[in-house]
């Protein structure tokens, strides 16, 4: 068996991982060419936007179906920075909640509502999310049909922050609290929209995932980061200003390639899972 140079994985969930249709593992040779780099000794990190139990279900169970082994170094690390956690043989470890990060109650509530009178046909909140507020598109609603009342969301959505006197922002557009801070904003993505802390993002997540790591051993200095959207960048972003060598992976250059001061990746045609698991297979093929 050859042995791979000293690499990292900071992987995006839903594009890369899970298919953004069915939202699971949905091509096999990812789970298994993830559990076997990860049982040859590479840190494998989920930064994601996700929940836990997501992670959980969707992640956790079918790695160690597939046969995780017990000295994996493995991270969940969820809703961009606010909740992380070790991945094991066992299972999901102690969770990590950063209590400073979590929407007012009486606005997540307010959503919850809002989805539930105005938006249910088309889409549903995530009673799953501990810190953030996050409401997706349903599996059997159209991308098309989805898009277009999404946008009727966000600005509800966008709305409230004024109504209930919380700072916030989307895109260009912020309302300011009493004490004209905006803390909070909305960040759609293709099945979903966000809303959360402006101090999440993938860069906290990647910041807080090798904090993590170093607890467990030393970090490679090779890194290759994977995702589908524009933030994604940040957590290639992150580790090159840390001094470390990495490539960012795009499974959907669609929204166009930024300058950038490493190397990006895409895997021409194919995007989402598919580029996923052509990525997963090359490095785990290093290992002969």
């Amino acid at each position: 068996m050859t042995s791979l140079p000293p690499l990292g994985l900071l992987l995006d969930v839903d594009g890369p991982i899970a298919s953004p249709v069915s939202r699971t593992i949905a091509i096999r040779s990812i789970r298994d060419d993830l559990v076997t780099l990860a049982n040859a000794g590479v840190p494998v990190v989920f930064n994601t936007g996700r929940s836990d139990t997501f992670i959980r279900d969707e992640v956790v169970a079918p790695m160690i179906e597939g046969g995780l082994g017990r000295d994996a170094r493995v991270l969940g690390v969820c809703e961009k920075g606010a909740v992380v956690f070790p991945i094991t043989a066992d299972g999901m470890g102690e969770l990590y909640v950063d209590p400073s990060v979590s929407l007012p109650a009486a606005y997540s509530a307010a959503i919850d509502t809002l989805v539930r009178e105005k938006y249910s046909d088309w889409m549903f909140f995530d009673h799953t999310k501990r810190a953030m507020v996050s409401v997706e598109q349903r599996t059997d609603v159209s991308s098309a049909d989805y898009l277009d009342q999404q946008q009727r969301f966000n600005e509800d959505a966008f709305a409230l922050f004024t109504e209930l006197g919380i700072g916030g922002e989307w895109g260009t557009r912020r309302v300011t609290d009493a004490a004209g801070n905006t803390p909070f904003r909305i960040d759609p993505t293709i099945i979903s929209t966000d809303i959360e802390s402006v101090k999440l993002g993938k860069d906290l997540g990647a910041d807080r995932a090798l904090a993590e790591l170093r607890t467990t051993g030393e970090l490679p200095h090779l890194w290759r980061t994977v995702g589908d959207s524009r933030t994604d960048y940040a957590m290639a972003d992150y580790l090159h200003a840390a001094g470390f060598d990495v490539t960012h992976v795009d499974v959907r250059p669609k929204d166009g390639v930024p300058e950038t001061p490493y190397d990006v990746r895409t895997f021409g045609d194919a995007i989402h899972d598919d580029a996923g698991a052509l990525f997963l297979r090359h490095w785990a093929e290093q290992l002969g």
